[in-house]
């Protein structure tokens, strides 16, 4: 959630029932769309899907209900909500997923805006022939993010009811930054 601790900060009392909502909305996504979640991490969740393109249609489905007046309209306080999606392996270890895979995952997520929606490249490569007519793929270029190695391609999930607009990621400032440019379906 983009700016969570403010609003935690300013509205104690709503955030417990926007953040009650919050989690219903994403368990209902991920669960319909044959999504697992794997932990929670106070106003987030790490999921996985057997499908690259499962999880594509659940951040969507998400943020399409975060973004309806209904939402809105029941909540003191206004979330925005930024997700991202990387494909690879996790260790199972514990009853508890970790590793690289999902390092990257938070971290792509982190580099988005509220109501954005992120993929690495692998990712796209995976479902860019899967994706429905009405959405598309934005390439943002490459991007260097905290704490990674090595830079990460970066693509905007883009549908036709959900917010397109955002301002420049939250990457580390670099040379290599590209300007976003249009990919279809």
């Amino acid at each position: 959630i983009e700016g969570s601790t403010k609003l935690w900060e300013q509205h104690p009392e709503a955030m417990k029932a926007a953040l009650a909502k919050h989690d219903s909305i994403l368990r209902e996504a991920i669960e319909s769309n044959h999504g697992q979640i794997i932990k929670t991490t106070g106003d987030g969740v790490h999921a996985v899907f057997g499908t690259a393109i499962d999880g594509v249609n659940a951040v969507i489905a998400a943020q399409r209900k975060f973004q309806t007046s209904e939402f809105s309209k029941n909540s003191e306080v206004s979330l925005r909500v930024r997700m991202g999606l990387h494909t690879g392996e996790a260790e199972l270890r514990d009853s508890d997923y970790s590793g690289g895979t999902l390092n990257r995952a938070a971290r792509i997520m982190s580099a988005g805006h509220g109501g954005q929606v992120l993929i690495s490249d692998i990712t796209a490569q995976v479902v860019r022939e899967h994706l429905p007519a009405d959405m598309s793929l934005l390439d943002m270029g490459e991007q260097h993010l905290k704490g990674l190695l090595r830079a990460e391609k970066l693509y905007q999930v883009v549908a036709a009811d959900l917010q397109k607009e955002f301002p420049a990621l939250n990457s580390i400032p670099t040379a290599t930054n590209n300007l976003p440019t249009q990919l279809t379906s």
